[in-house]
């Protein structure tokens, strides 16, 4: 080849590196031109060219041939170094068919042939197979050789692959300095190189870094970034993105979308047949399945994924994978068959595979295994080195291992030392937390919390103490609420994206009123809340600060004055409840909590029969009797036995579980009474010494609701204020409204999206408010009354995190909310709220003006006061100043 030539074939291989697709196109013309002219050196380099832009865009067959078609070419050149080039290249596609020793074989033979730094270059290649079999050791010895030659010789197009497949490396080993450093030459060799598709390889690596060091936002920007040029070019990279995307959802605790992740990724994978990636697809979804419940189709999954490692002659990744089928095999049969030596077999091949988090797992799942089956000594040879982990590592290794030291300490009789070590665990995972800016993530991943505090509150259970049951408790329970969440930046971006869903859901809405289906908006809606979501998670404001410790039962006291507070605890499926009333603190067993939540979904179904105005007389009665029974049970097993404490008291409910969506109002011990319900007694305890609400009165309606203009324009004019009703009540308005109000009321349809809950809404005049809306307000009403359809409601999360529209507004700082906890059917709430409005605007506070009108609206309509009953008053009882 001469100069114009070599210059011609570097460009192509740099192309293949840059967008793969219009390479093709171009390397094949050159390729025929050159072999028409008896070029057969640039015809080996362009059909080299086009095998690698194949093996990223097409499939690994075409690819194959490309390669093996430019190695005849080379020999026809006469020319054994590019038919070694292209040797190296097409071991790389034996290594992702998952053939590894053919792939160790092309390189072993292309080395006789190549020099300086095409040696190098030879093992650069054999690094990256060590890196698939997760050889790390050998893997940087292959760089270590490789890196400085290409440096040498200003090989800058493998120099970039070389420091990003290195980075990976750093990465498996904790060492995230030397990953970034590594990355971040790559990225600026990418950007001097012009090369798109490797820019997007290395962003991807980085954002794999990012999620083994903890750092979720930058994880998610980078992957992000990623995904959208993987998806652009069209390359077989995606499959890795999604695996890489779904490791990070199950990080941050959300298992759905890590799951949704992991079978497109299998389905990629399957499709674009790279055999070497397609266990760690199914290893992923194996573990979601695991953390989903579905226990053998985690076991089989896994076990599959065990079985394509080992003919991979992948050991490492065996090891990993026979780990997640016996814990899954364990949780399905209570440890039936398996043996605590083979959890330690596990553990140990995990550790030495270089699986630290997974190996601190394993060896306290032994642990637990062999204290079950009396061998207390064999279960402190387990918790020792899992909790020498501690000290180290990125923030979920170090929550577990302290959790291990933990157990450890009590294996020896050091209570006290295990409180300590469990609160260490609990700081670690707060410090992690306060890195997440959305909520969502906030509220998933305290889920990791519960196992943690559970340790804790279980030790105070054994003691019998009330007061530190009570701290334990709270240390578990709600925690994201007592992190106000971050205030969106003002984004133009996300502003606009917000606005067209507004159009978008109210485009659908008009299609259904019509008669026709949603159609194309169904999947534009989905399209778009995806974006608002993603945007959300990426954020890097200010991260938030927890607004108060765990209260302590003589500062309830203080603030209680008269009332009485319960909270309700549950721990292995056994419900107690922990009371504080008259400067006392008394424990209270109450029973297995099963029974109690099958009466409580009895609720629900009798509760919207009498509000019908459909219902027969007899289907009334029926209805009647229904609910009459399943109150009577409830307040026999939740209030009845706590009479002696909460005599004839206001009492504050911290329900637990099921008993979040209780409408307490229905029990005879709350009929009448003062009664207040919250997600936290720290959260309680924060809202009740805030400062006298004052500030306007706003009342605005939404479209569509059954009476809301008529009983938004009553209450408005109860406070003697303009009613936002028709196109007024827009969601600009009325989110400006809600700045800083006082007494807010909003009547409008509600909905609480159960899958994507910061999706819950408000329908206003132009579209939804939803909580990403909400999350704009600098200062949220002080009280707020919400009659809207399930704007009470919540969706549980593990340790109690509740996400919804109500649970964001005392995360934002309201301090009562009046609002259904059961889908109330949309119908008319005007009676109710012009009652409920006339004693707040007499002085009443907020639960004691609830409780007289839903007694006194019971006694008057029994269909009436079956809709009143679905309302509750969250937060801490205030009164309005008129």
């Amino acid at each position: 080849m001469d100069i114009s030539a070599v210059e011609l074939a570097a460009e192509m291989l740099r192309q293949a590196e840059d967008d793969p697709a219009r390479l093709m196109v171009v390397a094949s013309g050159v390729a025929g031109r050159a072999k028409a002219g008896g070029d057969f050196a640039l015809a080996s380099v362009a059909t080299r060219a086009m095998g690698v832009a194949a093996f990223h865009v097409t499939s690994l067959d075409v690819a194959a041939r490309h390669l093996r078609a430019a190695i005849q070419l080379a020999a026809r050149a006469r020319a054994p170094e590019l038919a070694a080039e292209a040797r190296l290249r097409l071991a790389f596609v034996c290594c992702v068919r998952g053939h590894i020793q053919q792939a160790m074989t092309e390189i072993d033979t292309a080395m006789s042939d190549l020099r300086g730094s095409g040696r190098a270059r030879a093992e650069a290649q054999r690094g990256v197979i060590f890196n698939f079999l997760k050889r790390p050791e050998e893997a940087l010895a292959c760089y270590r050789t490789a890196v400085p030659v290409l440096r040498r010789d200003g090989d800058r197009l493998w120099l970039q692959r070389v420091l990003s497949n290195r980075g990976i490396i750093h990465g498996y080993r904790h060492e995230f300095a030397a990953a970034e450093t590594d990355l971040a030459e790559a990225e600026a060799q990418c950007e001097r190189l012009d090369l798109d598709l490797s820019m997007a390889i290395v962003q991807q690596n980085r954002g794999w870094v990012s999620a083994m060091r903890g750092d979720v936002p930058a994880a998610l920007l980078r992957l992000d970034f990623a995904e959208r040029r993987f998806r652009a070019l069209g390359t077989h990279q995606l499959c890795w993105t999604l695996v890489d995307r779904a490791e990070l959802l199950l990080s941050a605790g959300l298992i759905a979308e890590a799951a949704e992740a992991a079978q497109e990724a299998v389905a990629e994978f399957e499709l674009r047949r790279r055999a070497i990636g397609l266990p760690e697809a199914r290893l992923v979804l194996a573990r979601t399945a695991y953390l989903s419940g579905e226990h053998a189709a985690s076991a089989e999954v896994a076990r599959r994924a065990a079985r394509d490692f080992a003919r991979q002659r992948r050991p490492d990744w065996v090891a990993m994978a026979r780990f997640v089928a016996v814990r899954a095999s364990i949780a399905g049969t209570g440890g039936k068959g398996v043996t605590v030596a083979q959890i330690e077999r596990c553990a140990a091949a995990l550790e030495s595979s270089g699986w630290a988090l997974t190996g601190v797992e394993a060896r306290m799942l032994a642990a637990g295994l062999a204290t079950e089956r009396g061998q207390a000594g064999r279960a402190r040879e387990q918790l020792e080195p899992a909790a020498r982990r501690r000290h180290r590592g990125p923030a979920l290794l170090r929550i577990r291992a302290w959790h291990a030291e933990a157990l450890l300490r009590l294996a020896r009789g050091d209570r006290r030392g295990a409180r300590s070590a469990i609160r260490t665990a609990l700081r670690v995972h707060d410090e992690h937390g306060a890195t997440l800016r959305a909520t969502d993530l906030r509220a998933h991943a305290s889920g990791f919390r519960v196992e943690v505090a559970e340790a804790g509150l279980r030790l105070a259970l054994q003691d019998g103490d009330p007061a530190q049951v009570l701290t334990w408790a709270e240390q578990g329970r709600a925690r994201h609420l007592l992190m106000r969440p971050a205030r969106p930046p003002d984004d133009p971006g996300l502003a606009e994206a917000m606005a067209q869903l507004r159009v978008v859901v109210t485009e659908i809405g008009e299609a259904r009123a019509a008669g026709h289906g949603p159609g194309g908006l169904a999947k534009r809606q989905l399209a778009l809340e995806r974006e608002i979501r993603d945007h959300s998670r990426r954020q890097a404001g200010e991260s938030p600060q927890v607004r108060a410790s765990p209260v302590r039962p003589g500062e309830l006291s203080a603030d209680l004055d008269d009332a009485a507070l319960v909270e309700y605890v549950h721990l292995d499926d056994l419900l107690y409840a922990v009371t504080v009333a008259g400067g006392r603190v008394r424990l209270h067993r109450l029973g297995p909590l099963p029974p109690i939540r099958e009466i409580i979904d009895r609720v629900p179904f009798a509760l919207r029969r009498l509000a019908r105005h459909r219902t027969s007389s007899a289907g009334r009665s029926a209805a009647a009797m229904l609910l009459e029974h399943a109150a009577t049970r409830l307040d026999a097993a939740l209030l009845r036995p706590l009479e002696a404490e909460i005599r004839d008291r206001p009492v504050v409910l911290i329900p637990s579980g099921p008993l979040q969506a209780m409408p307490w109002s229905i029990l005879p011990s709350c009929a009448g009474r003062t009664v207040t319900l919250s997600p936290s007694a720290t959260l309680w305890h924060a809202s009740a010494r805030g400062r006298p609400v004052d500030g306007p009165t706003i009342a605005a309606a939404g479209p569509d609701l059954p009476g809301a203009r008529a009983e938004v324009e009553a209450v408005a004019s109860i406070h003697a204020v303009p009613p936002l009703v028709g196109e007024a009540a827009s969601t600009e308005a009325v989110l400006a409204a809600l700045d800083g109000a006082g007494l807010a009321h909003l009547a409008a349809h509600g909905r609480l999206h159960a899958t994507n809950p910061l999706f819950s809404s408000l329908r206003l005049a132009d579209g939804p408010l939803t909580i990403y809306d909400l999350e704009r307000l600098r200062r949220p009403p002080q009280v707020l009354v919400l009659a809207a359809c399930d704007s009470g409601r919540f969706v549980v999360r593990a340790g109690d995190e509740l996400l919804g529209l109500s649970a964001t507004f005392l995360a934002l700082g309201t301090r009562a909310i009046v609002a259904p906890v059961l889908s109330v059917l949309d119908a008319e709430t005007t009676t109710l709220m012009i009652a409920l409005h006339k004693l707040l605007a007499a002085g009443h506070s907020v639960a004691s003006a609830l409780a007289q009108t839903q007694r006194q609206i019971a006694g008057e309509d029994p269909q009436a006061g079956a809709l009143a009953a679905a309302f509750v008053c969250i937060g801490a009882d205030r009164a309005v100043t008129p």
